[in-house]
């Protein structure tokens, strides 16, 4: 049992020295969304820990293997859509992450772990309304 213990606390201590990049990029203010200040207080309350260059990252962030599912999930976020950089975006594409807005906002966003020790970023019923009327898209 000592042995076992021993072993995994090493296997521990040595997954701290793989640590994640959690460099935030340079946002340039003119390339970010442009909403009504409602919205943007929504987006950066409940989406831009995951969809922007404004990453706030949380002090467990730091120790592993949570650092590598963080940073993961960040990484694939801003994939996804990353409103930092939302007029680099083509018109096609705006559109289509405008549509993604729409259905996600009601499905799956925010991610229901992240709202585990986030709950500010609960989205409300209104708030999910009022992004999904912003977005412009129709229900079909």
């Amino acid at each position: 049992m000592k042995r076992t213990l021993l072993i995994f606390l090493i296997i521990f201590i040595v997954m701290q020295f793989i640590q994640t990049d959690k460099t935030n990029q340079v946002v340039d203010k003119n390339m970010e969304i442009k909403a009504e200040e409602g919205i943007m207080e929504i987006f950066r309350t409940a989406c831009y820990d995951c969809h922007s260059n404004e990453t706030k990252y949380p002090w467990y962030s730091n120790i592993a293997p949570f650092s590598w599912a963080i940073s993961n999930h960040i990484n694939e976020g801003r994939k996804a859509l990353n409103f930092s950089i939302w007029e680099t975006y083509t018109d096609e594409e705006k559109k289509e992450h405008l549509k993604d807005i729409y259905r996600t906002v009601y499905a799956s966003m925010p991610l229901e772990t992240y709202l585990w020790v986030h709950k500010e970023a609960d989205i409300s019923s209104q708030d999910r309304k009022t992004i999904r009327d912003w977005t412009g898209v129709r229900s079909k």
